[in-house]
């Protein structure tokens, strides 16, 4: 797990302060999140596309079906996948000032398509990412379920994190006016499980499901 050096895409021009490039940041930021939006180019022009994603190791993976536009243009080309969480509006004295907290992860490099015989084994991975103990519970996929889908990969190797934290950063003549100041925070919590309508009467909520939503929003390290 080498940290990740700042290329021409990843150096941090605006807020340098803000920038990391350690895969320990890196990696933590991944690991708190399963949206990421992947941007490719499509006929000539740019096209941004929301999808689940997972990590391990050094690796990010994304999938969907084998029909995806989005699967079928991006492997074997460059795409930036970015991955982004809200963490508070912070409300200054001034609108220039007025921002987010936020930790986010730029990541450059060529998607790879990860081969048929793999892709079983990764969905796994997957699962278990998303839900931890879930994996054993469930049916295999079928031969015809692993040929619909479609599993993308890409190495971390051009990446960086950039995370705003903290109060507002107002101008100093501007502490002393009579305005409320300071930090809205936002956080991403799990509710109470909904059961599916057509539930077998008797089946009662699993360890897995009551681990997943008992405890505060943390997705598993994948190292």
């Amino acid at each position: 797990m080498a940290d990740q050096a700042p290329t021409n895409r990843t150096k941090l021009t605006r807020a340098p302060d803000r920038g990391h490039h350690d895969r320990e940041t890196i990696d933590a930021v991944l690991d708190a999140g399963l949206l990421c939006h992947v941007a490719y180019v499509f006929d000539g022009a740019p096209v941004v596309t929301p999808t689940l994603y997972w990590r391990e190791g050094d690796r990010v993976y994304w999938h969907g079906s084998s029909a995806s536009r989005m699967l079928r243009q991006s492997a074997g080309t460059e795409v930036c996948l970015t991955v982004s969480h809200l963490d508070g509006i912070v409300l200054a004295r001034s609108g220039f000032h007025s921002s987010i907290n936020y930790r986010s992860v730029m990541l450059f490099g060529t998607a790879e398509q990860v081969p048929d015989e793999e892709v079983a084994a990764v969905l796994d991975h997957f699962i278990e990412h998303l839900a931890p103990g879930r994996l054993e519970t469930l049916r295999p996929p079928n031969p015809q379920e692993l040929k619909a889908t479609t599993v993308l990969s890409m190495p971390i190797e051009e990446a960086s994190a950039k995370i705003r934290t903290g109060p507002p950063g107002d101008d100093e003549e501007d502490y002393a006016l009579p305005i409320w100041a300071g930090v809205i925070p936002v956080t991403t919590t799990l509710g109470n499980p909904i059961p599916d309508p057509r539930l077998t009467v008797g089946i009662e909520l699993p360890p897995d499901v009551t681990a997943l939503y008992q405890t505060p929003w943390a997705r598993p390290t994948t190292d």
